[in-house]
């Protein structure tokens, strides 16, 4: 149930970036403190990049992402790299440690791959919902209600409209 969760929201990204101009897409968003729908797209999909990257390792550190410009500023190129995202993502769970540095020291974290793919599945929809702000100030973009909204929120709402 997992990886099917992933690609819908991905899939729901690749919708919207298809209706996007390049403009609107890298253009800075006042209501994003100044980031644009193309940075927040860029960092979905460079998270899931860095797990899938550091499977075989099996040492995590989301901090050592690539921050690669073009998938913040090309819609096209965003759209191939979060279908490459979708290709990567059915792995076998295994044991993962994250590493991450807080305050000049090094944390190492146990976890587990299917563990770091909900999280990262959270995390997309969490800047799903930063870019559904930027987008309603778009004219002629269609984006879809629960576009941004967590899944157990949606299942919350079908359950209270009953």
């Amino acid at each position: 149930m997992l990886i099917p969760s992933i690609n819908n929201s991905l899939d729901e990204l690749i919708g919207l970036l298809s209706q996007l101009s390049e403009e609107e897409y890298s253009e800075p968003c006042f209501e994003l403190s100044g980031s644009s729908i193309g940075e927040h797209t860029r960092h979905i999909v460079e998270m899931f990049q860095c797990l899938n990257r550091n499977y075989d390792s099996g040492i995590v550190n989301y901090d050592k992402r690539e921050r690669n410009v073009l998938i913040e500023t090309n819609t096209d190129f965003a759209i191939q790299m979060i279908l490459d995202v979708k290709n990567g993502i059915s792995k076998d769970n295994k044991n993962i440690e994250l590493q991450q540095i807080i305050d000049g020291n090094v944390v190492h974290i146990q976890s587990n791959y299917y563990r770091e793919l909900l999280y990262n599945l959270e995390h997309c929809i969490h800047h799903q919902a930063l870019i559904k702000v930027a987008i309603l100030k778009c004219e002629n973009i269609a984006v879809d209600d629960n576009f941004g909204v967590a899944r157990s929120t949606i299942e919350y709402r079908k359950q209270c409209a009953q």
